[in-house]
C-alpha cells in the first residue's frame, strides 16, 4: 500500500479524485495522548484538543466549538456504545432509521457533513458516511467533537464539524478485558506491553445484541452483532526519529425491517421480515512517522493509510467496496521558538488521496485529490490567541476549492473565556448520489459539491470556587446547492437546491460539583434547520436536553448515576400508500441510571438499566426504539 502511494506521489499520476479527507498524523496523536516515549512537552498539564486543527492545541487557547468525553465520563455513566455518547454533547443529534441506520448530525447538517475519524484516520472509506451502529467505548479513551466548518484542516465532509475517536494505547504491560451480559453480550479483551522504547497493544471484542422489534407487530427481533480486532504500536527508533502503526477491523450484521411504502398512517410503515438485513466490514491500516523533538524549530511528520468499506443487503450478491488511500506530510515550525513553547506556529500540510469505489450497481468509480494547507497559530497577547487555516484543493473531478478557517480565544479574566470562529467547506456528493442505478433510485452525475458558511460565537464561564463550568455557543450557518432527492412517480433522482437552507442555534453545556461526591451535567441544543422555503428540516430536532448526576461513595468504590434525554420538535417524513408526508413527531423523555463498583483495585462490578421506565419512542416514523433493558458485567485489569 505504501510503495502504490509513494510511486503515484512521485510519478504525478493524478487519476480520478476523492473528497479531501485529510488524515492526521498518528504519529501526532500518540504522543499527545499516552506514549511515555513521545510525550514530552505535549503531555503538559493544561487540557488539550488533539483534534483542534493540524495539531494539538491547548484548550484554553482554542477559538473553536469542541466537547471532550473522556473514558472516565464513559465508564461513569454506563454509556456503551459511541451513539450514546454522542447523545450527551451538545450540537450534536443522532437519530435514523432504527439503530443500524442511525446518523449523526452537527449542527443541522446532513450525516455526510460530519468527518468521522478514529485516531486521527477516517473511519470510513471512500468519502462514505460512517454509520456508527455497533462501535462500542470498551476500548476508547476519549472522543472529541469540534463543531462547525473543519476543511480547511480536514477536507471534506468537515463541514458541519468532526469527531475523532481515540483509542487506548499501550499504557504499560498487561492484560485485561471486560463482559457484560443482559440483551445479548458484549466482551472485550486487550493484550499490552511497554518497553523503554516501544508499546504494543491488542485488542478483540464482540457484541451480540438480540435487539427488538423494529416495527412494533409483536414481530421478530431486529438485533446486531459485531466483532473487532484492533493492533496499535509505537516506536523510538532513536532520539529524534520514531514511528507507530495502527490497523483495525470490524465485522457488523444487522437486522431490520423494510419500509414497502403500503402503509396507510404513521404507525404502520414498517413491515415485519425476517429475512432483512445487511452486512459490514471496515478495515484501516496507518503507518506513521516522525522527525524531529519538541525542543526543536521544526518537526516532521509523514503518514501512510488505506482505508476500506464494504456492504451490502442480504438480497445483494455483490458488496459495495470503497476504498480511501491517502499520503501526508505535515511541517509544524516554531517561529519564536521551538515547537512546544513557541508563541507563535505555522503547520504546512502536503496530501494525496485516491479514492476507488465498486458498487452493487455500477463497475469501478476512482477520483483523486492533492491538497495543499497552511495553519498559523499565535499568542498576540498574553490573553489572546489566535488559529488561521487555509487549505486547497485540486480536484480531478471538480473545480478547485479553497476552504478557510479562523478562530480566536480572549481570556477575560479567570472567570470569563470568549472564543469564535468561521469558516468555509466544502462536502462532495457521495458514490452512491452520483452513480448508483437500482429499480427507485437513479443517480445524478452532474451534482455539484454542497458548499457551507458558518459563523459562531461562544462565552465559556468558571465559577470563583472552580466548582462549576459553562459554555455557551451561538452559531450560523448556510448550506449553498444542497442535494435533495426529486421523485418523479416510479424513482428518485438527487438534484442540487438553487436557493441555499439556513441553519442558526444555541449549544449549552455545563458541569458542576456540588460537593466531592456529587457532580451535575448539562447539555442543551436549540437548532432552527429550515429548506430553501422556510420548511423545517426533518430529524433534526428543535431541542434537545441532557441533564445528569453522578455520586460517588466517600471512599471512590461505588459511583450511581442518571441522566435524562428530552427531545422535542422533531419532524420526520413518512413515506405511506398515498404519497409522502411530513408531520411533528411527539417529544419524549428517556431516564437512563446506571451504577459501577470497585470489587478490588483491578476488578469492577457494573450495571446499567436503559430506558428505565420503558418509553414507547421513536426518532423515526414507526422506527421503535428499544423498550427497556437491563445489563450487568465485570471489568478487570491485570
Amino acid at each position: 500500500m505504501s510503495c502504490w502511494l509513494l510511486e503515484g506521489a512521485l510519478s504525478g499520476d493524478d487519476p480520478m479524485r476523492s473528497s479531501s479527507l485529510s488524515v492526521l498524523t498518528l504519529s501526532l496523536v500518540l504522543p499527545a495522548v499516552s506514549v511515555p516515549a513521545f510525550a514530552q512537552t505535549e503531555t503538559a498539564l493544561d487540557p488539550v484538543v488533539l483534534s483542534g486543527g493540524l495539531a494539538p492545541i491547548r484548550a484554553a487557547d482554542y477559538g473553536r466549538a469542541f466537547s471532550i468525553l473522556t473514558a472516565e465520563e464513559i465508564e461513569k455513566r454506563g454509556i456503551t456504545n459511541v451513539q450514546d455518547a454522542l447523545r450527551a454533547l451538545p450540537g450534536v443529534s443522532v437519530n435514523g432509521a432504527g439503530r443500524e441506520m442511525g446518523q449523526v448530525r452537527i449542527r443541522g447538517g446532513e450525516g455526510d457533513h460530519t468527518l468521522v475519524l478514529i485516531d486521527g484516520v477516517p473511519a470510513a472509506g471512500g468519502s462514505r458516511e460512517y454509520m456508527f451502529a455497533g462501535l462500542e467505548t470498551n476500548n476508547i479513551e476519549r472522543i472529541e467533537v469540534l463543531r462547525g466548518p473543519q476543511s480547511a484542516f480536514f477536507g471534506s465532509n468537515a463541514s458541519s464539524g468532526v469527531i475523532n475517536i481515540i483509542t487506548r494505547k499501550a499504557e504499560g504491560t498487561g492484560y485485561g478485558g471486560q463482559l457484560e451480559l443482559g440483551n445479548g453480550h458484549n466482551a472485550s479483551v486487550y493484550t499490552q506491553a511497554r518497553g523503554k522504547n516501544s508499546g504494543l497493544r491488542l485488542s478483540f471484542g464482540e457484541l451480540k445484541d438480540n435487539g427488538h422489534d423494529l416495527s412494533g407487530s409483536n414481530g421478530e427481533k431486529d438485533g446486531m452483532s459485531r466483532q473487532w480486532a484492533q493492533l496499535s504500536g509505537d516506536w523510538q527508533a532513536t532520539e529524534r526519529l520514531s514511528f507507530s502503526v495502527l490497523a483495525r477491523w470490524a465485522d457488523e450484521v444487522h437486522e431490520n425491517d423494510p419500509e414497502p411504502g403500503t402503509g396507510t398512517n404513521f404507525t404502520n410503515i414498517l413491515r415485519d421480515d425476517p429475512d432483512a438485513g445487511s452486512f459490514r466490514q471496515e478495515h484501516a491500516l496507518t503507518f506513521g512517522a516522525r522527525f524531529g523533538r519538541n525542543e526543536e524549530r521544526i518537526v516532521h511528520h509523514l503518514s501512510v493509510s488505506n482505508v476500506i468499506s464494504k456492504s451490502r443487503w442480504y438480497t445483494n450478491i455483490v458488496a459495495d467496496r470503497a476504498e480511501t488511500k491517502s499520503l501526508k506530510y505535515r511541517a509544524e515550525i516554531g517561529l519564536d521558538g521551538n515547537v512546544a513553547s513557541a508563541g507563535h506556529v505555522i503547520n504546512l500540510l502536503a496530501e494525496r488521496q485516491l479514492e476507488n469505489f465498486v458498487g452493487a450497481y455500477q463497475s469501478l468509480t476512482k477520483r483523486q485529490q492533492s491538497s495543499f494547507a497552511a495553519e498559523y497559530r499565535g499568542d498576540l497577547q498574553d490573553n489572546l490567541s489566535v488559529q488561521v487555516g487555509l487549505r486547497h484543493d485540486l480536484h480531478t473531478v471538480y473545480d478547485n476549492f479553497t476552504s478557510w478557517n479562523i478562530a480566536a480565544s480572549y481570556q477575560v479574566n479567570d472567570q470569563i473565556r470568549l472564543h469564535s470562529s468561521a469558516g468555509r467547506a466544502r462536502v462532495l456528493p457521495t458514490w452512491g448520489e452520483l452513480y448508483s442505478v437500482s429499480t427507485s433510485f437513479v443517480g445524478n452525475p452532474n451534482l455539484k459539491p454542497e458548499i457551507n458558511n458558518s459563523i459562531d460565537l461562544g462565552l465559556e464561564f468558571s465559577t470563583t470556587d472552580g466548582r462549576g463550568v459553562f459554555d455557551i455557543t451561538l452559531f450560523k450557518e448556510e448550506l449553498r446547492n444542497e442535494i435533495y432527492s426529486v421523485w418523479n412517480g416510479s424513482s428518485s433522482t438527487p438534484t442540487n437546491r438553487s436557493a441555499p437552507s439556513k441553519r442558526q442555534g444555541v449549544e449549552f453545556s455545563g458541569t458542576w460539583a456540588a460537593h466531592d461526591q456529587l457532580t451535575f451535567g448539562a447539555n442543551y441544543t436549540w437548532l432552527d434547520a429550515q429548506e430553501w422555503n422556510g420548511r423545517p428540516e426533518t430529524r433534526r430536532p428543535r431541542h434537545e436536553l441532557g441533564l445528569n448526576a453522578t455520586w460517588a461513595s466517600q471512599d471512590s468504590r461505588l459511583t450511581l448515576n442518571g441522566n435524562l434525554r428530552l427531545v422535542s420538535g422533531n419532524w420526520d417524513t413518512a413515506w405511506l400508500s398515498t404519497g409522502s408526508v411530513t408531520a411533528k413527531m411527539p417529544s419524549y423523555a428517556v431516564v437512563n441510571v446506571a451504577a459501577n463498583y470497585r470489587l478490588r483495585d483491578n476488578i469492577t462490578l457494573t450495571g446499567r438499566v436503559n430506558n428505565l421506565f420503558d418509553k414507547d419512542y421513536a426518532d423515526a416514523w414507526d422506527y421503535k426504539s428499544p423498550e427497556r433493558n437491563i445489563w450487568v458485567g465485570v471489568k478487570a485489569d491485570f
